[in-house]
């Protein structure tokens, strides 16, 4: 049996920080080739677990380093107070999520058929709802990257270069938008939910 570490969700998890590294050195230099790079790391965050479910090699270890590695991926090429606050937000409700969800002995942070919030049985338990939230959320990143002006890190700046493209990029911009603010209000939720679970468990630890 191979060690946790060599198992193939986990190695692609190790190509895709190393796929990131190489898009986030020449997202300034070729914005093309980031927008490339940058993609095919997303497509891949969907096959790991494909072959995690396929040669049963579902992991802790595999979880977090999933994790982590969207987290970084998703935020780091975007400077501005906007984006920083979006990457305090992701990053704090998914920790809270993972955690709580060991705390109360399940194996995946995405298992929430047990909480009381549909738009969260929703967005983990339907899967087309999700993935429709996060390829929004990603496209949206990468057009307002390749759009946006240069010399501006504002959210707002970006969003009005984008209205003086093409009308299908503004299209695109505007259906984006719609899941990418749905996984924002889905962050929140989870956040809020999570922490709840993690009071539970003092409370009850403490009787």
């Amino acid at each position: 049996m191979p060690s946790v570490y060599l198992y193939i969700p986990n190695i692609i998890g190790y190509f895709r920080i190393i796929i990131n590294f190489i898009a986030f050195a020449v997202c300034y230099s070729n914005k093309a080739l980031f927008a490339v790079l940058y993609f095919f790391s997303f497509v891949l965050d969907g096959v790991d677990g494909w072959f995690a479910r396929k040669f049963n090699q579902a992991s802790t270890f595999g979880a977090v380093l999933d994790m982590v590695t969207d987290r970084y991926s998703l935020h780091c090429n975007r400077p501005g107070l906007v984006f920083l606050i979006l990457l305090g937000l992701d990053i704090t409700s998914h920790w809270f999520q993972m955690y709580s969800s060991f705390l109360s002995g399940k194996t995946s942070h995405k298992d929430v058929k047990h909480t009381g919030n549909w738009l969260l049985k929703l967005y983990y338990g339907y899967r087309p709802f999700m993935a429709f939230c996060c390829v929004s959320c990603e496209v949206l990143y990468i057009i307002l990257f390749l759009f946006a002006d240069e010399k501006s890190t504002s959210l707002l700046s970006a969003c009005k270069g984008l209205l003086n493209q093409s009308p299908i990029i503004i299209l695109v911009f505007i259906s984006t938008l719609v899941g990418w603010a749905v996984k924002q209000v889905t962050n929140v939720i989870q956040m809020k939910t999570a922490a709840d679970a993690c009071v539970v468990y003092d409370l009850k630890r403490s009787k």
